[in-house]
């Protein structure tokens, strides 16, 4: 495949949140202002694109000659060593932006999305710049999803919602709507917009 072709299959066809349905908890837990999407779509781009190289690397030259069989346990572990490097980072450079993410920053370690790029990318048979770039995909997709959804309950909060639908029910319809939005988004316009996919 292309790398245009896994950009646009990552960051629309694909979607990690609105087609995949991985990495729903920072969807609704951190959607509810602009800022903290960005701030978490960021931090999530950083650590699915470093995640990618790092696991392709591993998976390629340790993993499969002799261990191949730890190859969940080896891929969390990275995870959760450069989500303790992004908390860090944030933590000294923004202390605002890393109140305002609270839980949901360390939670980057336990976000089946991350964990899920890194493994389609071994599915998918790609070489280290094409899981790179699907791991850069996959995150920018985290996070156009992210500052959708913050946009939309911006807008929902001056609405009149009934009370019974407030927080987080609203925010699962709005998101399931989105959903339903980027399953428009499929093979064919891949097909159409770049000729022959594969």
């Amino acid at each position: 495949m292309s790398y245009v072709g896994i950009i646009i299959t990552f960051v629309f066809i694909q979607n990690l949140i609105l087609s995949q349905f991985l990495g729903l908890c920072p969807f609704i837990g951190v959607s509810k202002n602009i800022e903290s999407a960005l701030g978490m779509g960021f931090a999530v781009t950083f650590v699915m694109s470093i995640a990618s190289l790092i696991t392709w690397l591993i998976q390629t030259y340790i993993l499969v000659p002799h261990f191949e069989y730890l190859q969940i346990l080896v891929f969390i572990l990275i995870i959760a060593a450069l989500v303790q490097l992004v908390e860090m980072i944030v933590r000294k450079f923004s202390p605002g932006l890393y109140k305002a993410l609270g839980i949901y920053l360390p939670l980057i370690t336990t976000n089946c999305g991350v964990l899920g790029i890194a493994l389609l990318n071994i599915t998918n048979g790609f070489n280290l710049p094409q899981s790179f770039v699907a791991g850069i995909s996959a995150g920018v997709g985290f996070m156009l999803s992210l500052v959708l959804m913050s946009a939309i309950r911006t807008r929902l909060d001056s609405e009149k919602i009934p009370k019974y639908l407030r927080g987080i029910p609203i925010a699962f319809i709005s998101g399931g709507l989105m959903a339903l939005a980027f399953a428009a988004f499929d093979k064919t316009l891949l097909s159409n917009l770049l000729g022959k996919v594969g």
